[in-house]
Order: structure tokens, then C-alpha cells, then sequence
């Protein structure tokens, strides 16, 4: 089908686009943005197709209501279809404080249906669609007008293939009888604390050795004045403080201006600006925090030092399992899953241990740490082998 280009400036157009596409059973969706030198995520075009139709909306035109678009991502009678959707629902979450409903990831769906972990969308286009994709454009700044019409046909083909990609893997999840797996990964994605930014919870993207608690505590007075600033400013957290800046003061504890300024990157000139006095007040803060409210790391998890092969042994398993099921590693057990297997067995408090993920593999992984079964090579494959109850 060929599909007429065209991109949309205006409110009126907008709004009669997205009534047609309301009446679709569901829509592609793809989204172009920057964010190299801002916080949120610029917004420059959204593509949107269904079976008859597609166009791009120039989310940056000049009094452009984006509200019919907002309508539709929140019709629950259109199902609406990503690919790698986290950043897009990022974008409209922020829009509209609420995420779009419902939705499909061909990214996920893919690594249910057995095309790897985390499939990108050319390697779907190639598999599936069976067409070339013009990269020229894959690298351009969205934001510069007017767009030319390479640019805009490159958009459209992010929905325009993903509405093939989506029809093929629909049919596969519903052959292969997966809609269940599917649903329990979007579930973990639409979770909308996943979209909101706590300020005092941005000190745990920090990567800090070994700190004590007192140290966490002022890092964290420190990352949350940061992220604060971040947000308001609409700037990369980088350019309010660097993350090696923000642990170097946290572990070196200044009291005074002077001391601040000798922080590695810092002026004296900015030591003694307000971002200096607020980052004195933060770690003040910090040093007087009472003890029971001073943020702690995770435990790591305490493995035997022999379980190593053991963890090794429930990989090859894994690996057998995803390839005779086809489906992606990734999505059945995570390398920390299978360590608590290897270390806790059944009291393992693991998703591979329940559900679909239980029935696929995570009881035969008990049944290998256990003994009952073993693994051996026949001919140029892995087999399994149950041993008898005596």
C-alpha cells in the first residue's frame, strides 16, 4: 500500500486526523526528539499510521493544540503500538501526566516471539518487512525547520513498518498462544512510577564505593538539590554539576566556600555563587541527618564461593531452553536471577521461579541444582536427562 506524504502544522488538521484514527482498531506510533542540552525531552514530530493512512505532526508549529493527539494515546478502544515505547511513553506521560492506553511493544513482543534480546526495529524491518532502511537520516537534529522530505520520509517509515511488524508478531503471540507474556511485560511498562523523578531519590543512578551511611546521606541532600535545579532549569544534569563533582563532596564533607572550590571542576568563583551556598546547605543537611533516616545500600547478595560453576551450569540450561522455546534470554531469567537459583534454590524469591517462566525453565533449573536431571551432549546438541527417584 502506498501511503501519501504529508505532515501536519495546524490544530484543525490535528484534530481531524486523530478523529479518523480513533475509529482504527489500533495506531502505529513513533516519536522523534532531542535532549542533548535539556532535561525533558524536546519534542519535534509524531508519527502515526493505521491500515489506511499515515502522517507526521510537527509537534514544534507555532500554536499547534497537541490535545486531540493526547485524546487519542488515552482512547482505550485504540490500541496503540510502539517499538522500544519507554522513551515515547516518557514524552507523553510528561505531556499529559498520564500514560497512553492501551499499548503494544513489538520490542518486547519480539523477544517473546524468539528474535533475540532487546531487537532493534531495523533488524524487525529486515526480518520481517524484508526493506531496506535509509539511515542518512537516522542522525539529524529534528528540530531544525523546515524538515526536508528525506527527513520526513524517514519518520514515516518508523510506522509505516511497524504496522507490518506488529501484524506478523500479533498472529505469532496468538499461534504460539504467548499474549500472557506479552501482557506481563507491558504491565511492568506502563507503571507510571517508572516516569516520575523524585529529586530525593536521584542519588541512586550515583555510583559511589563503598560509602557509609552519613556519606549516602549527604549525597543524597546533594543529588536531590541537583535534580531540583535540573528539572527547573531544564538542563542535563551535567551542566548543573558533574556526578564525579557531587561524590567527590559528598566524601569530602567542605565547611566553608574555600573549602568547596577545591572540589576538582569547581571555580572559586562558583563555590561562592548561590549554586555554592545551596550545595553547603545541602551537605549540612546531610551531616545532621538523624542516623535512622540515612539512606543504606541494597545488601549485595551473599553467594558460597563455589556456586560459580553451579550459576554456569543453569546459563547453558537457559541457553538451551531460550533457543528450543525461542525466546529471548533476557525475558525468562536475568544472570541475578540465576545466581539465587544457584545459591537459594526453591526459596529463591525470583520471577524465573513463577508463572510461565517456572514452567519453561525455572523448574528444571531447580531440578539441575538439585540433581535430578543432568545435561549431556548427543551428537552436536544438548540434551536433558531425568534420573529416577531412586
Amino acid at each position: 500500500m502506498t501511503f501519501v506524504m504529508s505532515i501536519i502544522t495546524d490544530s484543525a488538521s490535528l484534530a481531524e486526523f486523530c478523529h479518523r484514527l480513533s475509529n482504527s482498531d489500533y495506531v502505529t506510533v513513533d516519536t522523534e526528539f532531542i535532549r542533548e542540552k535539556t532535561y525533558w525531552p524536546q519534542l519535534c514530530l509524531v508519527q502515526l499510521a493505521n491500515k489506511k493512512e499515515a502522517k507526521v505532526v510537527d509537534a514544534m508549529a507555532e500554536n499547534l493544540d497537541l490535545n486531540p493527539l493526547l485524546d487519542l494515546m488515552a482512547n482505550e478502544s485504540v490500541l496503540k503500538v510502539f517499538h522500544a515505547a519507554r522513551q515515547d511513553l516518557e514524552i507523553f506521560f510528561k505531556l499529559a501526566k498520564k500514560l497512553p492506553n492501551p499499548i503494544f511493544d513489538t520490542q518486547v513482543a519480539a523477544m517473546v516471539c524468539g528474535f533475540g534480546d532487546s531487537v532493534g526495529y531495523e533488524t524487525l524491518v529486515n526480518s520481517i518487512v524484508k526493506e531496506p532502511i535509509d539511515k542518512s537520516s537516522r542522525i539529524t537534529d529534528w528540530s531544525i525547520r523546515p524538515l526536508t522530505e528525506k527527513q520526513i520520509t524517514y519518520a514515516l517509515g518508523d510506522v509505516t513498518h511497524l504496522r507490518i511488524i506488529y501484524e506478523v508478531l500479533k498472529a505469532k503471540l496468538s499461534e504460539t498462544r504467548r499474549e500472557i507474556w506479552l501482557e506481563e511485560e507491558v504491565i511492568k511498562l506502563t507503571d507510571e512510577n517508572i516516569y516520575i523523578a523524585p529529586p530525593r531519590e536521584a542519588w541512586r543512578r550515583l555510583k559511589i564505593r563503598n560509602p557509609k551511611p552519613r556519606t549516602l546521606a549527604i549525597l543524597q541532600e546533594l543529588a536531590a538539590w541537583r535534580e531540583t535545579e535540573a528539572q527547573k532549569r531544564n538542563l542535563p544534569r551535567n551542566r548543573i554539576l558533574r556526578d564525579d563533582a557531587l561524590v567527590e563532596i559528598a566524601h569530602h564533607i567542605p565547611n566553608s566556600v574555600n573549602e568547596l572550590a577545591r572540589t576538582r571542576g569547581l571555580s572559586q568563583r562558583f563555590a561562592e555563587g548561590p549554586a555554592g551556598e545551596s550545595i553547603l546547605k545541602a551537605v549540612e543537611t546531610g551531616k545532621y541527618l538523624p542516623d535512622e533516616q540515612c539512606p543504606i545500600l541494597p545488601r549485595r547478595l551473599n553467594l558460597p564461593r563455589d556456586i560459580g560453576p553451579v550459576a554456569d551450569l543453569l546459563k547453558v540450561l537457559l541457553k538451551m531452553k531460550s533457543t528450543q522455546e525461542d525466546v529471548a534470554q533476557k525475558l525468562i531469567a536475568s544472570g541475578n536471577d540465576i545466581e539465587k537459583i544457584a545459591a537459594h534454590g526453591e526459596t529463591a524469591e525470583v520471577p524465573a521461579l513463577t508463572g510461565w517462566r517456572r514452567q519453561l525453565f525455572g523448574q528444571e533449573a531447580l531440578n539441575l541444582r538439585d540433581g535430578k536431571l543432568a545435561l549431556i551432549i548427543k551428537g552436536q546438541k544438548l540434551e536433558i536427562v531425568e534420573f529416577e527417584d531412586n
